[in-house]
């Protein structure tokens, strides 16, 4: 695995809690009431001919009704993950649970994201369906689902995989392969530094490859940001499944707006050249956010 510093900075610094009045009991208007969330599906190589599906959902702390129990505060919410493929009729599906206890309540804005991973076979014709629910109210929860063709990897073609992102030095979160990432959805980045990961495949052992990241505004109004763009190059070290994993750090000061960020990668052995974009919304606020892991249903905290 290869990780760097692409020279660029920017401090997170940490969001106070707030006192509150107790909670009161909940109403029939407030159990039915929607449960907006912010996610992203990102995709990577899985064991044989799947590919591993994972999904980053962030939920804002004003949608959860907290509980008071035992002298701590708590907050909770189920995932559900659903690929389904509408050719052959197969169907993919898990269902997590989110908790979290805490001496005292967080912030209106604050986020709490989570991940979960499903592995899927490649298709064009699969539908994706994320659902999450807030266990203190049943029946309130949120729906959405949109056509998700699932890529393969299989192959020898010189590949990449999905662009994630994540928060800076996380010491939790989506492992894989020995990296660690606090993934959050692309919609929802605070005006920091964070961590860029993607896979590269059928790179073949010392190859010479050069990478290189950029970054454009996609809003006109921002005139004052120049494109950023950076190089580096080494020799391939693929893992024995023939991965490349690069983990790199954008330390940027980007204001608020919406950004693309492009990998390039060339084999410069084979003139072999493969490119991969995501784009990120960068956000003026400081809210915070807490990664928690999802934990499966049928283990979940009562």
């Amino acid at each position: 695995m290869r990780t760097g510093l692409v020279s660029l900075f920017l401090g997170l610094g940490m969001v106070p809690w707030i006192d509150v009045d107790p909670v009161p009991p909940p109403t029939v208007e407030d159990s039915a009431r929607p449960v907006p969330f912010f996610y992203d599906l990102y995709t990577f190589r899985g064991d044989g001919a799947a590919t591993t599906v994972v999904a980053a959902i962030a939920v804002p702390v004003e949608e959860l009704r907290r509980e008071r129990r035992d002298g701590s505060v708590r907050y909770r919410f189920d995932v559900r993950f659903v690929l389904a493929d509408t050719a052959r009729l197969d169907v993919f599906s898990t269902q997590d649970s989110v908790f979290l206890s805490l001496a005292r309540p967080l912030s209106r804005r604050h986020l709490l994201h989570t991940y979960v991973e499903m592995p899927a076979p490649p298709s064009a014709s699969t539908l994706q369906r994320v659902v999450v629910t807030d266990v203190t109210r049943p029946g309130a929860g949120q729906l959405y689902h949109t056509p998700f063709p699932i890529p393969d990897y299989s192959g020898t073609n010189l590949m990449l995989s999905d662009v994630a992102f994540g928060l800076p030095d996380a010491t939790d979160g989506w492992s894989r392969h020995g990296v660690t990432l606090a993934l959050l959805p692309t919609s929802q980045f605070p005006e920091i530094s964070f961590d860029v990961y993607y896979e590269i495949y059928n790179l073949p052992e010392g190859n010479r490859y050069a990478t290189e990241i950029a970054i454009e505004a996609l809003e006109d109004e921002d005139e004052g940001f120049r494109e950023i763009r950076a190089s580096f190059s080494g020799d391939a070290a693929p893992s024995e499944d023939g991965i490349v994993q690069e983990l790199r750090r954008i330390e940027s000061p980007l204001p608020a707006g919406r950004y693309r960020v492009t990998i390039t990668v060339t084999d410069e052995v084979s003139g072999r050249v493969v490119r991969r974009s995501r784009d990120v919304q960068v956000r003026g606020w400081d809210a915070g956010t807490t990664m928690v892991r999802a934990l499966p249903y049928t283990t979940a905290i009562d």
